[in-house]
């Protein structure tokens, strides 16, 4: 009785193995205190769907958690800077709008802004199957070495 007890959960870990919870960090003026994250969830091993959240942070001010929605593994999300310093971060269709001087404003936009997107700063993507994010420059850099 007692083996089947232990064995058990090592039966359990090729199932929560495909379960994905990882993140990756832009940093903003290239300072740990002043971030986007990008966090992932799958909250279950047979759904294909990820959870989206963006953590917005400039330590020690503030720190909020947005909900980006529901994705997939091979959703981009794109960082942009516009003039003011504000955020968009679009994830596939989807854009939101934020901010981290108080890390609080975070609204859906329904559509581009009539000045554009801004600056883009970087995607968050798989890179050998680890989340990371690729800066702008690097991305061009990758680009023309592939």
């Amino acid at each position: 009785m007692r083996l089947r007890h232990l064995l058990l959960p090592l039966f359990a870990l090729p199932l929560l193995s495909a379960c994905v919870n990882d993140g990756a960090t832009y940093e903003i003026d290239n300072t740990r205190e002043h971030v986007l994250s990008l966090i992932r969830e799958q909250p279950y091993f047979w759904d294909s769907k990820l959870n989206l959240y963006l953590v917005v942070s400039r330590m020690p001010a503030c720190m909020r958690r947005h909900s980006l929605g529901v994705a997939t593994e091979k959703t981009r999300v794109e960082v942009y800077q516009v003039p003011s310093g504000a955020f968009i971060v679009k994830a596939g269709k989807k854009m939101f709008a934020t901010e981290t001087q108080t890390c609080e404003s975070f609204a859906r936009m329904d559509s581009e802004p009539p000045e554009g997107l801004g600056t883009l700063k970087g995607t968050f993507r798989l890179k050998k199957g680890v989340l990371v994010f690729v800066k702008e420059d690097e991305a061009d850099n990758t680009a023309a070495e592939e």
